[in-house]
């Protein structure tokens, strides 16, 4: 897991994945870690947890990423773990959708910090920038701010 000790990936690293999601290749979010990957988007973000496709043509529109926790994509195996990796990224994005269904913008960032705690660890949610939180479940950064402050004694 990424911790308050490791440094962010390289730039080249990111910059190998964006041209692989935009080049339509399809990855798979490593499902033996405790890692996923942030996908902006041109007015959203999405994350794709363990055991999800990323790529193919769901992210050939993506302006950047951020990989949380400890990262690994991997080409599929099979057509068999390929498909499963199109049922995870769809449960991933049922997921959020639930989320972000709350009318509540504070609720939703702290259901989604919530989320984010139980898959990962503190330090590493502690690490995601306000934007992206903010992007993932359609608040300003301010909101995501304020949350976490009011959550931190």
């Amino acid at each position: 897991m990424m911790n308050a000790t490791q440094s962010p990936p390289p730039s080249d690293a990111i910059a190998q994945v964006l041209t692989d999601l935009r080049s339509q290749k399809l990855l798979v979010v490593n499902q033996r870690r405790r890692n996923g990957l942030i996908i902006y988007k041109q007015h959203h973000a999405e994350f794709a947890g363990p055991g999800a496709v990323v790529g193919s043509v769901f992210d050939t529109d993506v302006l950047n990423v951020l990989p949380v926790g400890n990262w690994s994509l991997l080409p599929p195996k099979d057509p068999e773990e390929r498909q499963k990796a199109y049922l995870m990224r769809r449960q991933w994005v049922k997921l959020f959708k639930q989320v972000t269904e709350n009318p509540i913008p504070t609720q939703r960032v702290q259901a989604i910090l919530n989320q984010f705690e139980n898959w990962f660890d503190v330090e590493t949610v502690a690490q995601l920038p306000n934007e992206a939180i903010a992007a993932l479940v359609g608040v300003l950064p301010q909101t995501v701010h304020k949350v976490r402050n009011l959550t931190e004694w």
